[in-house]
Formats: structure tokens, sequence, C-alpha cells
């Protein structure tokens, strides 16, 4: 006879997220002691670890924090993967990036490596994941993370889908007069997906690479000798209108660019960082 109760198979299906069948799988081993059942999903689920690591990882959430440092702000963002969007939403999934988050911010990690490093009570913070991963029944993986440090950090998170969590992140570093546009600069980033924030930034071999495919394309094309310099220029000009924030049509105003928003604020945007989950 069972020496436990439905009201023990839902209190662990609660504190742990796992299916009913191994719930109680671990309360028989258990003999009905709910610590000892958690500990016994817990070790399951380590040993599965190894046969997921090879399963994909693209669905998820992103996360934001900003904290007051002296002379400004300091924003982290962090993407944590999961492999279906049922996961995404669990309570208990959303409560490990709450911690993975905290954990973060706490240790100052710019990298997801220096992140998964980082103790947690003892543990990794890799290793805490993986228990969690276990219980859950899914590969979870800490993808990216970004810090950025400014005078002010503006966040923007978006839902793709009313029944997730937030799938597109995005942080904004300024000064304090372009902290004034700096939401709507963030929301238009979540929509554009800039890859730099000025043409400075764009790497030599992107641009060279930009430049050799524009002439090889108007030589195609038959277009004259003569003119090839002005139209390589020109696409290359076009390039950056797509890809550099500055030079992006506003999306609240596409008669305007975003540099003259910030231009017209009489601030500046020092940096940004976007994440979206599985991008």
């Amino acid at each position: 006879m069972a020496n436990y109760t439905v009201a023990d198979i839902q209190a662990l299906r609660e504190r742990t997220g796992a299916g009913m069948l191994d719930v109680k799988k671990a309360l028989d081993e258990a003999e009905g002691d709910l610590d000892k059942a958690v500990d016994i999903l817990r070790v399951k689920g380590l040993k599965g670890v190894t046969k997921r690591e090879g399963r994909s990882a693209s669905e998820g959430l992103v996360a934001a924090s900003i904290q007051d440092v002296d002379g400004g702000q300091v924003g982290t963002l962090i993407e944590l993967n999961s492999e279906t969007d049922f996961v995404a939403k669990n309570d208990k999934f959303v409560a490990l990036a709450d911690q993975v988050l905290a954990t973060v911010v706490a240790s100052g990690a710019d990298s997801a490596e220096a992140a998964l490093a980082t103790d947690v009570d003892g543990k990794t913070l890799q290793e805490v994941i993986d228990a969690e991963a276990g219980i859950l029944g899914e590969k979870i993986v800490l993808r990216r993370v970004a810090r950025i440090a400014a005078p002010a950090v503006t966040e923007y998170l978006h839902r793709t889908n009313k029944d997730l969590p937030a799938q597109v992140g995005v942080l904004v570093g300024s000064d304090a007069k372009a902290g004034e546009v700096a939401r709507d600069i963030a929301m238009h980033i979540a929509a554009y997906s800039p890859s730099y924030l000025v043409r400075e930034e764009v790497p030599e071999d992107v641009v060279a690479n930009e430049r050799r495919v524009a002439e090889e394309t108007a030589k195609a094309e038959g277009k004259p000798e003569q003119a090839l310099p002005k139209i390589v220029e020109g696409r290359l000009n076009g390039f950056f209108k797509e890809n550099t924030l500055v030079d992006q049509a506003f999306a609240k105003d596409p008669k305007t660019t975003v540099g003259k928003v910030i231009e017209n604020s009489g601030g500046e945007v020092q940096a940004f960082a976007r994440f979206r989950v599985g991008a």
C-alpha cells in the first residue's frame, strides 16, 4: 500500500514540475518522503543530461535587470533556452530564469561562459541549470549574456506570443538626455534588429566583403565600368542604412533616422544589446 497521498503527489509535482509517473515512482522509491523524492528526481534527471546534449534548445525566454551604480546604471540581459515552448512558459523554468539572472547580475559576468562558472552555494551555475533540466526533462541552455554600463540604461522586453514569456529583449545604454528617447529607440531595435550602432563599428572585413559583392553584382548586371565606383558606394550605403542603428529609418517616423532622433535629444546612445530567442 502506498505510504503517500494524492496531496503528496500534487505537492511534489508543484515543487519540481516533474510528470505524474515520475513523481509516483520517486515517491515509491523514497517511501513517501518528499525531500528524498526530490533528490531522486534530481539524480535521475542529471543522468539524462548527457542524453540531452545533442538535442536542440531553440525556445525559451529573455530576461533583463537594471541596477543603479556609482556614476550611472548597469543593465544585464540573458537568453535562457529550452527545447519546447511548453517548458518555456512553465513556472519552474521561469523561476530558474529569475535565479540565473540574479546570479549573473551579482557576479558581474558579461558572457555565458563566465556566468556558468559562477559559484551558487557550492555549485556552479551550470550544475544548477543541469539539475533543473533533469527535473524538467529538457535540455536547458544559458545561451547569451550581455552587460551594458552607461549613465542611463533602458530595457524593453517584447512578447511575440501573449501566452509565452518575453522572446525579444533590448538594452540601450545612453546619457541622461538621450535617456528620454531611449525606450522608443529600444522598441525600434526590437523591431528592426540593427547589427551595429554606427558605421565605424562594422568590421573592415565585413565592409570589404559587402563592397566586393556589390561590385561583382554590378558587373554581372552589365553596368558600365566607369559607373561602378558610384554604384558600389551607393549599395554599400544601403547596407549601412539597413544594419547600423543610427542610419536606420526611425520606426515611429520613417521620414527621419534614429541618428537624428538621438541628435535632437541633445544626448548620445553609447551601446545596445538585442536578443531574440533562438535567433
